[in-house]
């Protein structure tokens, strides 16, 4: 529960934080990969739903390929675990 709690609060702050133009609108690659798991982010790519420019990707369009994916939550690898 506690684990929910603090996903919530961390999204809820980004997005706050993205919105009031304190975020970049790109994220790095790894970032990516540490948020919606690397085998997402890269099956993204290969079937062209992201497109990397300058070594970066889209925090938009990251957010809306997940809000349409099937997956409930991203957890980043270190709570997956936990």
């Amino acid at each position: 529960m506690a684990s929910l709690l603090r996903l919530t609060a961390d999204e809820g702050a980004e997005k706050a934080l993205l919105a009031l133009g304190q975020l970049p609108d790109a994220i790095s690659k790894s970032q990516a990969y540490r948020t919606y798991g690397r085998s997402n982010v890269d099956r993204w790519l290969t079937e062209g739903l992201l497109k990397l420019s300058n070594q970066k990707l889209s925090r938009a369009n990251l957010e809306a390929i997940a809000a349409a994916s099937n997956r409930v939550t991203y957890l980043p690898v270190a709570e997956r675990k936990g």
